[in-house]
């Protein structure tokens, strides 16, 4: 019988077979010396049992030297796959921060080139006609704005992956909020052709334990989006539940262009867009959804989002109830 291993020197395979194989032939012995009273055949049966043991001692050693290879290589098969696990999120973290640095050298590129275009034409000349300088400044104010509005949004990033920026949680009604939020919009969605809805049959009020000037932002950019790929002539709602005691879900649902299943995992990645084209011509920085779950993972709550080709799309997130 061929072995599935060759036997190598191993000081702790044969120094724990030889200790396992002298326990038993010393406890052997002593049955042997208590209860044997026939010298011959207490002599035979103690050859019989150094054989015995002889042999016990070489199925002990292959024993326990096969446990201590099965044992090595299955540790260094997990280390290998630990190793390769961390080589392939490495190559992802390199691969994120790449397109990361590459979506942010982009966005702020194109105000940046914006601004300069418009100010070098003043400079050369355009200054001295009145209207076309009142033009292009406002022009360059409107790239200054969105270099603005990305360096606030990335600064609130990193002060919430950094655990600096905390929240600060009361009581307040979320139904009012949202009223809030629909009166801020209201000039958009008009502009949009988008309905803004909410359901509160009872006109009764449901109360949250969260940082209401933060989640009042989450609501914003979730309907401002909402609106921006809403359909003509639809709608944006938001429905407020009772997810069990302790929690109430809030979700804005709209019946838009919705987004294939591909995006979904990175929706609230920095910059992540899906049509690039589109969505810069919609405006915005490209940090909203990121933020939005930067400031639910600080409440230490959940966002979900579902969506349909055609159907629309559902931004849900909880909210804890308070404790009365």
């Amino acid at each position: 019988m061929k072995l599935p291993f060759k036997l190598k020197s191993n000081p702790q395979a044969f120094k724990a077979s030889l200790i396992i194989v002298l326990a038993a032939f010393i406890l052997k012995f002593i049955f042997l010396q208590l209860f044997s009273t026939n010298t011959d055949l207490e002599n035979e049966s103690l050859l019989i049992s150094i054989l015995y043991f002889l042999i016990f001692l070489i199925i002990v050693r292959i024993t326990i030297e096969f446990y201590i290879r099965n044992q090595i290589n299955i540790g260094v098969s997990k280390l290998l796959r630990q190793r390769k696990s961390e080589i392939n999120s490495l190559k992802d973290q390199e691969n994120y921060r790449r397109e990361f640095l590459g979506n942010i050298s982009h966005e702020l590129k194109t105000p940046l080139f914006t601004i300069q275009g418009y100010i070098l034409t003043l400079v050369e000349g355009a200054m001295k006609d009145k209207k076309v300088r009142e033009k292009y400044l406002k022009r360059a104010a409107k790239g200054v704005d969105r270099l603005i509005s990305i360096v606030k949004d990335l600064d609130l990033i990193t002060q919430f992956e950094s655990g600096i920026k905390t929240v600060d949680k009361t009581d307040f009604n979320i139904y009012e909020l949202v009223e809030n939020v629909f009166e801020l919009m209201e000039f958009e969605s008009e502009k949009n052709n988008i309905k803004l809805q909410y359901e509160n049959d009872n006109s009764t009020p449901i109360y949250v334990y969260a940082d209401q000037e933060r989640i009042l932002q989450v609501l914003t950019n979730l309907v401002v989006n909402s609106i921006k790929y809403g359909s003509n002539n639809g709608y944006t709602k938001v429905v407020i539940e009772d997810l069990n005691k302790e929690k109430v879900i809030i979700k804005v649902i709209d019946d838009g262009e919705g987004i294939e299943k591909k995006h979904l995992p990175r929706l609230f990645e920095r910059f992540y867009r899906i049509d690039k084209n589109r969505s810069r011509k919609k405006g915005g920085s490209g940090l909203g959804l990121s933020i939005v779950k930067h400031i639910i993972e600080a409440h230490n709550e959940q966002i979900f989002v579902k969506s349909e080709i055609g159907e629309g799309t559902e931004f849900s997130f909880t909210l804890s109830k308070p404790e009365f």
